[in-house]
């Protein structure tokens, strides 16, 4: 992934406090805050936000293979 294309990710994911990952790779990857009732729902809701990010950032529409959702009351120390 370029950084141009990585840069538009970011700006993509903006409203959602997300950082993101993949200049100089074959992938790319977002951190997002997503405010939900559930972990279900959070995921469900991420997962939405994550691929209309891409789209807009004219990345290819691959797969998500990861996602863990995290609440203010997790361990931190937990996530891999």
């Amino acid at each position: 992934m370029s950084r141009e294309e990585i840069l538009e990710l970011a700006d993509a994911v903006a409203p959602y406090e997300g950082i993101v990952s993949g200049i100089g790779t074959t992938a790319y990857g977002a951190q997002i805050v997503i405010e939900a009732a559930t972990s279900d729902d959070a995921l469900e809701r991420a997962q939405e936000v994550f691929e209309a990010a891409a789209a807009q950032a004219g990345l290819p529409a691959w797969p998500v293979v990861w996602a863990m959702p995290i609440s203010e009351d997790n361990d931190f120390e937990d996530i891999p």
